[in-house]
């Protein structure tokens, strides 16, 4: 593959002209790899197609949603349908029904659901929720996950701001920030104590059961047991965080893997097949405070659009005989074992979900749970390698800290070339 993207380049300077950075959400922007962001025109399958018309196989998924893999047909044809009868309604309307009941009758802890645009809305509307219930206000979060970009949630978080300068984003308000309690991943003793000395102000524990925007850190299910009973004898809500993992690993996510039901918890990504989505959903007297039937207000101009609800109900339908989970575990365990002795690298995976570190000072060791034990070199030593493969044709996400995603339409040959690729870079690495 040629190393020219002049079409790419052109686009990038004009974006920076007129959008921050160039781009419309951080690691878009290449920040932690440097160079030129690759501006893509369209995806199918494995496979993404940029303006200068090379094609890559892309293991970004577009961050998470697109399981089935790019321009699913099945996918397609409901937004399709959807789009021939109207895109955008503002009224109540059977599309989200649909997908609410589906929903509702496979997962037993979700005996409401709210559907909204974002995870980051999710989020918000969840912790408004607890507050509600509660009429206490603290939030207790962890160190390393992200739940989108809401104020009280912007402190020791992950994605983009794992890049940043500075650890914590500008502009948040002192007041909302005091609201807002962290505690260590994987330490059960921190986690006691805490309770013990705050436990009786803490609305919600909100948690990324298996984060996935700091590197992949799985957490014990002993660690995760423990903060369902810390919450239960304090009076405290359990919010679990399954925008990445809902869906993904398990058609009820990692709640479903761990045996652990939390009292709420919010969903986005796959449950919309790649269109704008998000939903939390939980306890049905948790869920019966918000408007209209309740007192908490949350609203939304384009919540359960059309097009979104028919996309989801058409991917999650996919899933629920389980055949595709089988089929992305046996490929993400082919793809473990072919990096697996590679110097300098560590791979971290669930089911469909993979996380590769790179460091030039010997192999990382595994397992990672916590951001502290993180090679000091993992940002740096990700560049080289990330653009090595950009060049054959082969898409990670643009940030040594961001996850991978296998689809559906990955085959064994797609990872088998992804492995090699990386052993050929990484071969002249310490050991």
């Amino acid at each position: 593959m040629s190393d020219t993207h002049n079409a790419s380049e052109a686009l990038f300077a004009r974006a920076r002209r007129v959008s921050p950075g160039g781009v419309h959400s951080p690691v878009r922007g290449f920040r932690g790899v440097g160079g030129t962001p690759r501006f893509m025109v369209g995806g199918h399958g494995a496979r993404l197609r940029d303006v200068d018309g090379r094609e890559y196989v892309d293991y970004c998924m577009a961050f998470g949603p697109l399981i089935l893999g790019h321009a699913d047909p099945a996918v397609r044809a409901a937004a399709e349908a959807a789009l021939a009868r109207g895109w955008s309604l503002g009224t109540a309307e059977p599309y989200s029904l649909d997908l609410a009941e589906l929903i509702v009758s496979r997962i037993p802890w979700v005996e409401s659901i709210r559907f909204v645009n974002s995870g980051t809305e999710a989020v918000m509307s969840a912790l408004r929720v607890a507050r509600g219930a509660t009429l206490r206000s603290k939030i207790l979060k962890f160190e390393g996950c992200y739940h989108g970009h809401t104020d009280s949630m912007l402190l020791r978080a992950g994605s983009g701001l794992a890049e940043a300068p500075l650890p914590d984003s500008a502009g948040l308000a002192p007041d909302v920030v005091q609201e807002t309690l962290i505690a260590p991943l994987d330490d059960i003793e921190a986690l006691e104590r805490l309770f013990a000395a705050r436990g009786s102000q803490i609305a919600a524990a909100i948690i990324e059961p298996l984060p996935a925007n700091y590197g992949l850190l799985p957490q014990r299910a002993e660690f995760l047991a423990a903060l369902a009973r810390l919450t239960r004898s304090h009076g405290a809500l359990l919010i679990f965080d399954e925008v990445i993992s809902g869906f993904r690993i398990g058609f009820q996510g990692y709640a479903g893997v761990c045996g652990i039901r939390p009292d709420l918890v919010t969903y986005g990504k796959v449950i919309g097949g790649g269109f704008p989505v998000g939903a939390y959903g939980g306890r049905r007297d948790l869920m019966e405070l918000v408007a209209p039937a309740g007192p908490v207000y949350q609203a939304g101009t384009l919540s359960a659009n059309p097009l979104a609800m028919s996309a989801g109900l058409a991917a999650l339908q996919q899933l629920l005989d389980g055949r595709i989970y089988g089929q992305l575990e046996a490929l993400g365990a082919r793809l473990e074992r072919a990096l697996d002795g590679i110097p300098g690298l560590a791979v971290q995976r669930v089911g469909s979900i993979f996380w590769i570190c790179i460091s030039g000072h010997g192999r990382p060791t595994t397992p990672m749970r916590t951001p502290a034990r993180f090679p000091l070199d993992a940002g740096a030593s990700f560049k080289g390698p990330f653009h090595a493969l950009l060049e054959q044709g082969i898409y990670l996400a643009p940030s040594a800290f961001e996850v991978g995603f296998l689809s559906a339409a990955h085959t064994e040959a797609h990872v088998d070339e992804l492995a090699a690729a990386l052993r050929t870079l990484l071969a002249d690495l310490p050991r």
